[in-house]
């Protein structure tokens, strides 16, 4: 039986789920952590909010096994899991005032009237609902129907608080207001948070782990700076942000470190993985550096700017190489101004740890 107030421990072996002909989940396997903020992160249909329903118990897994703090949970119904939900649309009672929405699950859970009364109010503060208490949801904004459906889902201390896209339905401002809410909220209560998003900036922002997910497969598992500076692959590099792609030839390895031609120049990538031969150089616009002209040893390649586009502190240059390839440049906008005419040649250049190999 689950403790209110401790954080669950999930495993989930194996996980699969068909529809039919159709594929929605593949053999995974993962691991989440008592107490961390576990983002679930990939475009439509790659089966994120499909994992997370069967974490919910609204969907049985076609395989696998689900352990929550090791007792065996697959078959157990939703309404026995100690997993708090707040859904897209935040599914509150519109007849229900906000008392009475946080109070339900407490009064199906047959708490005292006094335990509610207490839990109650301290999720209004919590959640920074005062003087809103008797209101219906047809009377709140669009971020405070969000927070009654947050103390709704945390009221009754769930082991996880499981999250599908409770963002979505925000403006961009009032979204980055909740996020920072969110962010507080996961510190406070401690409990093990599962969210569901597609917009990447969120999940870096948000999250201790990223899991990505494309077309039913678990691709990567790994902190915010570990998926985003070590993609496991082209779709999870290309995925979480933008990034340059130059073709490498005759790829070596040798001491740590791999080299190849990038064009006419040599260049070198640490870490590089075990990618032989043939493959490609991701590097994150923001890593790369103008300069005038090519220094001995240093990684780099000659490019014309084709476009620019001021975004106040940062410039962004659109710039195409001598073989054709187009590259994103990010830099400050005070160092910006002798490439910004286009058809300025100038020379890019990015430390050696910045390059990531991959398969081409």
């Amino acid at each position: 039986m689950h403790q209110p107030g401790r954080a669950a421990e999930i495993k989930a072996i194996g996980i699969g789920k068909s529809f039919g002909q159709f594929r929605a989940l593949n053999d995974l396997t993962l691991d989440i952590g008592r107490g961390e903020f576990l983002a679930l992160l990939g475009p439509s249909g790659s089966g994120k909010t499909t994992f997370l329903m069967i974490l919910a118990g609204f969907l049985p897994p076609s395989e696998g096994r689900l352990f929550s703090d090791g007792a065996d949970i697959t078959t157990r119904p939703a309404e026995e899991r100690a997993a708090g939900m707040v859904f897209q649309g935040y599914a509150l009672f519109p007849h229900m005032s906000v008392e009475a929405n946080i109070a339900f699950p407490l009064k199906v859970r047959k708490r005292s009237a006094a335990d509610i009364k207490q839990r109650v109010a301290e999720m209004i503060e919590r959640v920074g609902l005062q003087g809103h208490e008797r209101k219906l949801p047809s009377q709140l904004s669009g971020g405070q129907q969000q927070r009654v459906a947050l103390a709704r889902a945390l009221v009754f201390e769930p082991g996880v608080l499981l999250l599908d896209e409770p963002f979505s339905a925000l403006d961009k401002s009032l979204r980055g207001q909740m996020q920072a809410e969110m962010k507080r909220l996961h510190q406070e209560t401690g409990t093990t948070f599962v969210f569901v998003t597609h917009d990447q900036s969120e999940a870096l922002a948000l999250a201790s782990r990223i899991a990505i997910f494309n077309q039913g497969e678990l691709l990567q598992v790994g902190t915010p700076q570990e998926v985003y500076d070590l993609p496991a692959n082209r779709f999870v590099a290309e995925f979480l942000g933008e990034i340059n792609m130059l073709p490498l030839s005759g790829v070596r390895h040798e001491g740590g470190a791999a080299t190849g031609r990038c064009e006419d120049a040599t260049v070198t990538v640490r870490s590089p993985g075990d990618v032989t031969g043939d493959a490609v150089l991701a590097i994150r616009p923001e890593y790369m550096t103008i300069k005038s002209a090519a220094q001995p040893g240093e990684n780099g390649i000659a490019a014309t700017t084709t476009a620019s586009t001021y975004l106040g502190a940062a410039t962004k240059l659109d710039m195409v190489t001598r073989q054709g390839t187009r590259l994103s440049v990010s830099v400050p906008s005070e160092v910006a101004a002798s490439a910004m005419r286009n058809g300025s040649s100038v020379w890019l250049t990015w430390p050696e740890e910045r390059g990531i190999l991959l398969a081409r």
